[in-house]
């Protein structure tokens, strides 16, 4: 007999059930709407690209990069982010203005944390301008984006509040972050290696930076304590930037790193959303594509420790690196996967405190019979087949021999609102009920296969989209008030 072969998931990756893809649709689909609100079109490319174009474009981090085996061909590896392909889209499609998503898989050679949302494939959900505009025009829209997404998806409900609706979006420029290392003595080979060690300051203390630069990299001791005298701050955004202003020394070396800083501080206090960030001089992004403006949105939350939800910056020689032509881009990131683990804990603590559960499948009505026979399987067909062609969610009972039990127990285990049930006598006599049940309550009225008679019409006036569901905030009862009307309420 041979042998079982083993039925686990590579390491890094995961399965889905039903209730996860529920609470997983809702949040892309609040992903989705932000971005189309905002004009972007999406793409998609191939899960592979060639190895050449990923190499060498994520500093340190590019040992992450999965490379698939050789089969005597082109050299490949999976993607590593959504952006470099992005910006070999624009170079092979010869593009030079565009606002594109794209919400895909991206791998990584990491290692997997569960608990803080980290896996070796993931979901990136992105949102890039390319293309010659104002300064600092595309960047705040970029921003504004990036706080409507939190936003939306905090909003969900309370619970979700309480995990997501506390962030800070840190912010910072490469061209100061240069300047800076450049006033303390860096010398310009070492910006990007330097920089990459003080990526690392929201993982560890200043003492194992300061270590790693002076004992790894070779840094001066003084050149690195008069690089922590400067990187640890952070305030207000006009407020340091008033303060850095004043060293003459590093005005001259940042270039237009302060006036590209000035004139984002003022459009993102014109959209209202200044109040949300925190200009961060210890921000480095690790990537060696930012040329400009970076960001990261950082959670504050206490019930959480997943850190970094979403990233992003200015990067404006990326396509020429596979083009003749320069198009800057600016766009950010959501790690969704690290949102979807919160949004998860906040379902749960929701179910447990509420009652109920994450209701899958989202089905309106259930049509079921007590009697037994195939001509009442034929009547459950039709009138499941008048209900989806009216884009009404329903469900049939495919048992030629039903059992009522079983059925009230399937409808209130899934919490489906309405139970239609059909018997031989009320079909005979062109009478029939629909039963809406909440605990031990049951309201019927007379039978007829026209929709309207039969009391949807106000389903058919109140199409919606989404999950009708405790699991996402809301929970709606269904109560029979009279021969044409229901009402529901919501008690999230």
């Amino acid at each position: 007999m041979p042998t079982k072969k083993n039925a686990k998931v590579p390491k890094g990756t995961r399965d889905f059930d039903p209730q996860e893809m529920a609470i997983r649709e809702r949040a892309f689909s609040i992903v989705t709407s932000v971005f189309k609100r905002h004009g972007a079109v999406a793409i998609d490319t191939p899960v592979f690209e060639l190895k050449d174009i990923l190499v060498d474009q994520y500093g340190e981090d590019s040992k992450l990069i999965y490379d698939i085996a050789d089969q005597g061909g082109e050299i490949l590896s999976l993607r590593y982010d959504l952006t470099v392909p992005f910006a070999r889209y624009l170079a092979s499609h010869r593009i030079t203005n565009m606002k594109r998503y794209h919400i895909s898989r991206v791998y990584r050679r990491d290692q997997p944390s569960i608990e803080r949302g980290r896996f070796r494939e993931f979901y990136q959900c992105d949102l890039d301008i390319a293309g010659e505009y104002p300064s600092m025009v595309p960047d705040s829209e970029i921003l504004k984006v990036l706080i409507e997404l939190l936003q939306e998806l905090s909003s969900v409900s309370e619970f979700h509040r309480r995990r997501l609706g506390n962030y800070v979006v840190k912010i910072n420029n490469r061209k100061i972050l240069d300047g800076v290392f450049k006033v303390c003595g860096v010398e310009e080979k070492d910006l990007r290696p330097i920089s990459s060690s003080i990526d690392k300051l929201d993982k560890m203390d200043w003492e194992e930076v300061k270590r790693e630069m002076v004992n790894a990299k070779g840094l001066d001791e003084g050149v690195a304590d008069a690089i922590g005298a400067l990187v640890r701050k952070k305030g207000y955004p006009k407020d340091l930037l008033a303060e850095l202003r004043t060293n003459s020394k590093l005005v001259e070396s940042c270039g237009t790193g302060f006036e590209e800083m000035e004139r984002l501080f003022q459009y993102l206090e014109s959209m209202n959303i200044l109040e949300s960030f925190s200009f961060d001089l210890s921000l480095a992004r690790g990537l060696d594509y930012y040329t400009g403006v970076i960001f990261e949105a950082v959670l504050m939350s206490d019930e959480t420790s997943v850190g970094s939800i979403a990233a992003g910056g200015r990067y404006d020689h990326l396509v020429g690196k596979f083009s003749r032509r320069e198009v800057p881009c600016v766009g950010c990131s959501l790690g969704i996967e690290r949102v979807l683990t919160i949004m998860r804990e906040a379902e749960l603590e929701m179910v447990a405190e509420k009652g109920g559960k994450i209701r899958v499948p989202e089905i309106d009505v259930y049509v079921g019979s007590p009697s037994s026979g195939e001509r009442l399987l034929n009547e459950r067909m039709r009138i499941c087949t008048s209900l989806w062609d009216a884009s009404i969610r329903c469900e049939l009972n495919y048992s030629l021999n039903p059992k009522m039990n079983r059925q009230l127990e399937y409808v209130g285990k899934q919490q489906i609102p309405l139970l239609v049930v059909i018997g031989e006598d009320e079909l005979e006599k062109a009478a029939g009920e629909r039963a809406v049940l909440r605990g031990q309550a049951k309201n019927r009225e007379p039978y007829s296969r026209n929709l309207a008679e039969f009391g949807f019409r106000w389903l058919l006036a109140r199409p919606w989209a989404g999950y009708c569901a405790l699991g996402n905030g809301y929970m709606y009862n269904y109560l029979c008030s009279s021969r044409e009307t229901f009402t529901y309420s919501n008690v999230s």
